[in-house]
Formats: C-alpha cells, structure tokens, sequence
C-alpha cells in the first residue's frame, strides 16, 4: 500500500484528485473563441473584412463579456482583484468601478464612439493591469485571477499578462492605423 507524503493511504485521501492545471483555462479560451467567432460574424454581416472593424468587434465583445462575468458578483470580483492590481489593493472603489470602466470602453468599441479616446484609456487601464498581474507572479502569488469574476475559476498566469499586453497592443494598433 502506498502512502502520502504525510504518511496518510493515498487510498483514503478525501481531497479529489485535480484536473490538469490547463483545463482550467478552457472558460478563457472559450470566451476568447467566442467573441473571435461573433467578430468574424459581424464582419460577414458588413461584407467585407476591415481589420479595424473586426478588432473594434473583438475588443467590444471581449470586454463586454468579461464585464459581465465581474458584475455577477461584484464584491466577490473586487476581493480578488485587490489581491493583485496596483490600485485595487489600494483603493476598494476602483476595484468596484473596474468591471463598469471595461463596461464603457466595450460600449465605446462597439458604438466606435471617440475611437482614439477608447484606444488610449485601454492602452492605460490594460498596460496597469499587466503591472499589477506581473507584479503578482513575480511574488509568486498563487491567487484566483479575478478577470472573469467569481463565475469561472481560472489562476493568475501569464495568460493573464498576455491578455492585458495583447488587447493594449491591440489599441496601439488600431490607433496607429
């Protein structure tokens, strides 16, 4: 019979075994699916395929939907972001007002309203996320991430650093086209 590091039957454990550490990214890689799929479909809708348009889509549905998914259960959001982000951790308020900033600048993608205004406030709220996640994972932190709210249960990784850099590369692009 095999026993545990702390001398206990692996068969009598009472924790259940856990999925590989990658299944648990399946809900992001979900939802970023998605909001590639419903882009391109718009894209179909307008006739012809416009980079800019399609990231303008991409970014407002993302950004809408990960909004949505921290409005569920927004206390339970700001708990776990002020465990990482710069300001959160600082401030309980802006961790509550987060999930409505990301609100507005999906609307602002989807509306195209004051494009360079939209593009610019993602590339700083995005980029001072990527501080904060960096920051967090430099210290090791093993920490929920609380992009998709308290819904999903998904880590603080990399993943999350290359979200924040690629959707602020992302607005770069478009302001630079």
């Amino acid at each position: 019979m095999k026993s545990s590091p702390a001398g206990q039957d692996s068969c009598c454990s009472t924790k259940p075994p856990q999925p590989p550490r990658w299944r648990r990214y399946i809900p992001l890689f979900t939802l970023i699916t998605l909001a590639l799929l419903a882009a391109a479909a718009k894209q179909l809708h307008y006739g012809a395929w416009a980079p800019q348009s399609a990231m303008h889509d991409f970014m407002g549905i993302f950004l809408l939907t990960f909004s949505m998914l921290k409005l569920f259960d927004l206390p339970g959001f700001a708990d776990g972001f002020q465990k990482y982000d710069l300001l959160a951790g600082r401030a309980r308020g802006y961790a509550l007002l987060y999930p409505f900033l990301e609100l507005s600048l999906a609307l602002g993608y989807l509306s195209q309203w004051q494009p360079q205004t939209v593009y610019l406030a993602t590339i700083f709220f995005m980029s001072f996320g990527a501080i904060g996640v960096f920051r967090a994972l430099a210290k090791g932190l093993d920490i929920r991430c609380a992009c998709m709210g308290t819904a999903l249960n998904v880590p603080l990784s990399t993943v999350a650093v290359v979200e924040n850099v690629g959707m602020a590369a992302m607005a770069v692009g478009m302001l630079l086209i």
